[in-house]
């Protein structure tokens, strides 16, 4: 039996990388993930078929990556750095920034429609919701632990403090407020998540 052959990413025309891209996440966005197929991306896309298992294995590889991308222009459309938190040392400043950009981004129908479809279909798919969670959510966090690092290293973070459980303090009441609806998602709100996270609740 021959060996499927291994997709190559070089081979890449940016245009239908783009493309490809930008169909898939309206795909998944208009008809979830389920009934997104490569075929229907490849139609949307104007390409062929064998042009998408050229370059991906499967329909996940290409959503993740779009997602990926999407994430990374959207950060530099803010001005940030798609790989690193600012480091002002400031960290209450610094942390407040991020979560308005990311308002910005829930609020922005490009993201906000196919990661609704990817999240509602990561709970009901665990090797979609894992790949996913390696691939877009744990390098998001990541950034935000060694954020929280270097403000310990600085002593503005007590130094007993696990970054990756302090910083669900905040990303993951936001996680819940727009998943489920349960409030308006904005700059006040995610200021006050990293006041309340910083200073805690008791009386100064």
């Amino acid at each position: 039996m021959a060996e499927k052959p291994v997709p190559d990413a070089s081979r890449r025309s940016e245009a239908s990388r783009r493309a490809i891209h930008d169909a898939a996440l309206a795909l998944v966005a208009e008809v979830g993930y389920p009934r997104t197929t490569v075929e229907g991306i490849a139609a949307r896309a104007g390409v062929g078929k064998q042009t998408i298992y050229r370059w991906w294995s499967s329909k996940a590889d290409v959503l993740l990556e779009a997602f990926l991308d999407l994430g990374e222009r959207a950060a530099r459309e803010a001005g940030q750095r798609p790989d690193a938190l600012p480091d002002t040392g400031d960290l209450a400043a610094d942390l407040k920034l991020v979560l308005r950009a990311t308002v910005d981004e829930l609020h922005d129908p490009r993201f906000e429609a196919p990661a609704r479809a990817l999240a509602a279909e990561g709970l009901v798919n665990p090797r979609l919701g894992a790949e996913f969670v390696a691939g877009l959510l744990e390098p998001q966090l990541g950034l935000y632990a060694r954020r929280l690092r270097s403000a310990q290293e600085a002593g503005a973070v007590r130094p007993d403090v696990d970054p990756r459980i302090a910083l669900e303090l905040f990303l993951s009441p936001l996680a819940q407020r727009w998943l489920q609806r349960t409030g308006p998602i904005t700059y006040a709100y995610t200021d006050t998540l990293v006041d309340y996270a910083l200073h805690g609740l008791a009386p100064r």
